[in-house]
């Protein structure tokens, strides 16, 4: 029998109540002990969780994040903090001024960031006090196998696109492709916050359809190589956008084949 499964038989007490005992070896290896709490909820139709209230204590205070800045924090580094938070899975991020206020151009840093990076974040209050950011996306709604798909569907049509600009001289679906970039980096972020969440959770590891935490990490190699192929993709369009002129006939058929 697998460290990972047992199997136990309910028992019935008194007069209303179904007991299950807990394997002895996994009480001592989380720290239990007689009269510790412990939470039983509901996983969809046919599951049951066990959770120690001491571990979902810690869960509850990871799910919230504090981000404070200064006047003289540029935008840049605000925006690659925000990210960093999204990425280790917090589900409500809270951007408060140190001091003062928070400035117009950290505000539209923000926003946009927001907009066009994160996705299922979604800003729920906004003023010059503070932001706050909550991820609404749904792991049922949008799984990790999905936005991998559509990720690398969308890098694929955008390198296609830069080569077909390339070949008509056409600025404008150039433009497109540059356009695009932004939608490719959201479901990038928005794997690898998710994968990050896995690695930490083994049941939502399961519930994404992972054997182990080492298919997280193949997962993220690929995600990166996809990144790669978008960033390509971007740089042959500002090359046309700048030059301004399409590539010698032989020259296109060698980079098509």
């Amino acid at each position: 029998m697998s460290n990972r499964e047992e199997t136990r038989r309910i028992q019935f007490t008194g007069k209303s109540s179904y007991i299950v005992s807990l394997p002895k070896q996994w009480v001592n290896e989380l720290g239990l002990k007689q009269g510790d709490q412990i939470t039983i909820s509901r996983e969809g139709r046919s599951s049951l969780k066990i959770t120690p209230v001491k571990e979902q204590t810690k869960s509850s205070q990871g799910e919230e994040a504090i981000l404070e800045i200064s006047r003289e924090d540029d935008n840049a580094a605000i925006v690659r903090r925000l990210v960093s938070l999204y990425f280790l899975g917090y589900k409500i991020i809270q951007i408060k001024p140190k001091s003062d206020r928070l400035q117009p151009g950290q505000r539209n840093a923000i926003k946009s960031a927001v907009k066009g990076m994160l996705m299922g974040g979604e800003i729920i209050s906004d003023s010059i006090d503070g932001i706050t950011i909550q991820v609404l996306v749904n792991l049922l709604e949008l799984t990790v196998d999905g936005a991998f798909k559509r990720m690398l569907h969308l890098a694929k049509s955008m390198l296609h696109d830069a080569l077909l600009a390339v070949k008509e001289t056409n600025l404008e679906l150039a433009k497109e492709v540059i356009d695009s970039d932004d939608e490719v980096d959201r479901f990038g972020f928005y794997i690898i916050r998710q994968l990050k969440i896995a690695i930490q959770n083994e049941y939502m590891l399961q519930e994404m359809g992972f054997v182990n935490a080492r298919q997280c990490l193949g997962y993220r190699l690929v995600v990166k190589n996809i990144e790669r192929t978008g960033d390509h993709a971007v740089l042959i369009a500002k090359d046309l956008l700048e030059f301004k002129e399409s590539v010698r006939k032989d020259a296109m058929e060698k980079i098509e084949d």
